[in-house]
């Protein structure tokens, strides 16, 4: 997800027809993929097109970006649908999901959830935790905790160059995180004149470890932006430190966040989990 290349972007697995499983052996299998998320597409309660489950080696989370984008993808390949809109059921709720599929490339966009401006943070704490100093904080975007769906902890730095002398403390990133409900800390370098960004994402243990493709940070960090300086839309860079370059583009619509990016399916099968 977020590239248009195999082999680059965010990896997602998605297991289809997942009414039966057991929330531990979703888990189990989300630990077996090692992906940063795994979806499971079960049957919706109500309109929606269907149910989505999202877990992480850690466990369940509630919403997250490249899933509810690749998730998608991989739903109109399997209905053999091109261009349609779907509406996933996820734990905050009903979120429409607009796929262009082509083959095994898609590029897929999605509304999230309306913005949640939390808390500010001390820059100080904060950039500690990747070995950095608050000084290098972007006066004009404080560290804040964000949402469009899934609280973010977003810190952003006045250079880019900053972002390559990072050294993540999982520990004390998954405790902060964990205070805050947050899923990621969301570092960025963001040009909003130019409407571009840089960004690195890390979860709450090393085991997690890095994301090389936020698509549920990349809102809060647009909404925050667009609060901030105006600017309604950025197009970031990420994952380039991993080797697994991504772009996601995120804009303001009406009073939500649209994100979007590319996708390519490298892969299709069977998984015997019920056996």
């Amino acid at each position: 997800m977020f590239t248009d290349r195999p082999l680059a972007g965010n990896g997602l697995a998605v297991v289809h027809d997942a009414e039966d499983l057991p929330d531990a052996l979703m888990h189990a299998f989300a630990r077996e993929t090692r992906l940063s998320e795994t979806s499971f597409v079960q049957r919706a309660d109500g309109n929606a097109d269907y149910r989505h489950r999202i877990f992480t080696m850690g466990g369940e989370i509630p919403f997250a970006g490249h899933p509810s984008l690749g998730a998608a993808a991989a739903v109109a390949r399997a209905r053999g649908e091109s261009r349609v809109t779907y509406v996933q059921q996820t734990q905050p709720g009903e979120q429409a999901v607009d796929v262009d599929l082509d083959g095994l490339r898609a590029r897929v966009s999605m509304l999230q959830e309306p913005p949640q401006h939390g808390v500010e943070l001390d820059p100080d704490d904060v950039l500690g935790l990747v070995g950095l100093d608050g000084s290098e904080a972007d006066p004009r975007l404080p560290c804040q905790v964000v949402s469009t769906g899934v609280p973010q902890v977003i810190a952003c730095v006045r250079d880019a160059a900053a972002l390559r002398r990072v050294l993540p403390d999982y520990d004390r990133i998954g405790r902060l995180l964990a205070e805050h409900d947050a899923i990621t800390l969301y570092l960025a370098a963001v040009d909003p004149e130019a409407g571009t960004a840089r960004a690195r994402s890390f979860m709450r243990s090393a085991e997690m470890g890095e994301d090389p493709a936020t698509g549920s940070a990349v809102g809060p960090l647009c909404a925050h932006v667009a609060a901030r300086t105006g600017a309604g839309r950025i197009d970031v860079e990420q994952g380039i430190e991993m080797g697994r370059p991504s772009r996601l583009v995120a804009e303001v619509d009406g009073d939500r966040i649209r994100v979007g990016g590319d996708a390519v399916i490298i892969a299709e099968g069977a998984v015997h989990l019920d056996t």
